[in-house]
């Protein structure tokens, strides 16, 4: 039997039919393809329902980091949050198999390498942190929501503080700025700072002065080699434009009427299809 293609896809948020329709066009294959997912596999869609359960059908062709629609969904199941109406998960959360879902779920990471040069991160690498720096903490991470307590962290969880990397940071903050940098970072202060409040495309935001916010990935990042690549997610009024081959924006705003993008590993190319 050949080995089969390796693709990665961006924000799905439950929409199962662009998701589906976006494997029908590269002819996935269950048996000897891998599907990789950047995350937020749920939320905002019409059917988070059949959108977990058919990738958890997948079994070990399928892997994903976690987003920050995903981890939201596990404290809503813990009743750490209330659902909101427009996030239309009314049914997943009615479903009998939730329990084994949500076990399935907390099993991703925040970050994973998915090859040898190459991460994936929901939101993108902050850009003090290496590629394996990323992964180490979101082990960190890892470990507590693998465990039979991580409902105790995710009451915790939610915060804007610290908003700067230190070494120094310890248990709630030391996490809490993990799961910020991994999965709801946009844009950065020179020095590193994370900004909470814009979403726009980078057009918009001003570059006037030093001090002035910038993407992520336009913040020079010491630690990343020349030949190392980010893929990610998040952000989807970047419509996946980087300006760079070396982060690869797979969120191009499906949920919002746009369209679904596959990145092929195996062949290094992209595979779009409109909502």
């Amino acid at each position: 039997m050949s080995q089969g293609n390796t693709y990665v896809i961006g924000d799905i948020q439950g929409c199962y039919d662009g998701l589906r329709r976006a494997l029908d066009k590269v002819q996935f294959d269950e048996e000897n393809d891998t599907l990789l997912a950047v995350g937020d596999l749920v939320a905002r869609g019409e059917d988070s329902l059949s959108t977990l359960r058919f990738l958890k059908s997948l079994g070990d062709n399928f892997n994903s980091v976690l987003g920050n629609h995903d981890i939201h969904l596990l404290a809503v199941v813990n009743g750490i949050r209330k659902p909101k109406k427009s996030d239309k998960l009314d049914d997943l959360l009615s479903a009998p198999d939730l329990p084994e879902m949500i076990d399935w779920l907390r099993q991703f990471p925040l970050a994973m390498k998915i090859d040898k040069r190459s991460i994936m991160v929901h939101a993108g690498l902050y850009p003090k942190w290496s590629i394996d720096k990323a992964v180490s903490l979101s082990d960190e991470v890892s470990t507590i929501l693998k465990s039979d307590n991580y409902a105790n962290f995710l009451s915790s969880m939610y915060g804007n503080s610290p908003d700067n990397w230190s070494e120094k940071w310890t248990g709630e903050a030391r996490l809490r700025f993990i799961v910020n940098a991994c999965t709801r970072m946009r844009f950065v202060y020179s020095d590193g700072t994370l900004d909470f409040d814009n979403k726009s495309h980078p057009s918009a935001v001003s570059h006037s002065t030093s001090s002035t916010i910038m993407p992520w990935f336009e913040r020079k990042n010491e630690q990343l080699l020349a030949n190392q690549r980010v893929v990610f997610g998040h952000w989807a009024a970047l419509s996946g434009q980087t300006n760079s081959a070396q982060f690869i924006g797979l969120d191009t705003g499906y949920v919002w009427g746009q369209s679904m993008t596959m990145l092929n590993i195996s062949s290094d190319t992209l595979v779009t299809v409109k909502a």
